[in-house]
């Protein structure tokens, strides 16, 4: 049976689309009988009764996110870091894998705060400003791709500047700092990279609840179910 799929809003504001016409649009064909989307769509992968973290890089995450998270991960291993360095390096991003873009430091770092070390989670958070500004004592420029993204006269915002402020002042300035160095912001074709390989890492540093990710009934729960379940009307 077809099923109505109605965007969140975050996702269009800004664009072409009118969502106050689109919503009419879909509330006037589900009176002619079409339910909306709730629960599983079928024409994504489901999703285990009870999912684990290497579930949603599996079954939710496009190919970039997945590499882009896979190779950081790869190339803090490679250089020899702490497991601590390798484990935030593989989930600085995962708020860009399957929800929002948007402060995704800060989105990211909440989503995996009851699951991993603070060190862990604040890495995560303040990667988000630091990326911004270079610090040459450990080699780190801004990136190149930024000019590309942004352009070249882009600015911080003064939040993210008091924030790069905040953390170069702080003892876990380092452990975000590398996180930045090891993030990549090319993201070239290559060999598909298998999460699977950081799974013992991440045994040691992420606590998958015995519940499943989104059932654990912690402050983020609803946050994890909404990438198992992304189209829900409600």
């Amino acid at each position: 049976m077809k099923k109505l799929i109605v965007p969140s809003p975050i996702s269009v504001l800004g664009t072409d689309v009118d969502f106050t016409e689109l919503e009419m649009a879909m509330l006037e064909e589900n009176k002619r009988g079409t339910p909306f989307m709730m629960g599983d769509n079928p024409a994504l992968p489901k999703m285990p009764e009870r999912p684990q973290l290497l579930d949603f890089y599996r079954l939710r995450f496009g190919r970039i996110a997945r590499q882009h998270h896979c190779l950081s991960a790869k190339l803090a291993l490679e250089a020899g870091h702490d497991e601590k360095i390798v484990v935030a390096c593989f989930l600085h991003d995962i708020s860009n894998g399957a929800l929002v873009r948007p402060d995704h430091g800060y989105w990211s770092a909440q989503l995996i705060a009851p699951y991993v070390s603070e060190e862990i989670a604040w890495a995560v958070q303040f990667h988000q400003p630091l990326r911004y500004f270079a610090d040459e004592s450990v080699g780190y420029r801004y990136p190149e791709a930024y000019r590309r993204y942004f352009g070249d006269d882009y600015e911080p915002p003064a939040y993210i500047r008091q924030a790069h402020d905040a953390a170069r002042a702080h003892r876990w300035y380092m452990t975000s700092r590398i996180v930045t160095i090891y993030d990549t912001y090319a993201f070239a074709p290559g060999a598909d990279l298998d999460p699977g390989m950081f799974e013992d890492i991440l045994g040691r540093h992420f606590r998958q609840p015995k519940e499943g990710l989104g059932f654990d009934g912690s402050p983020v729960a609803h946050m994890w179910r909404s990438m198992i379940w992304p189209n829900n009307f409600r």
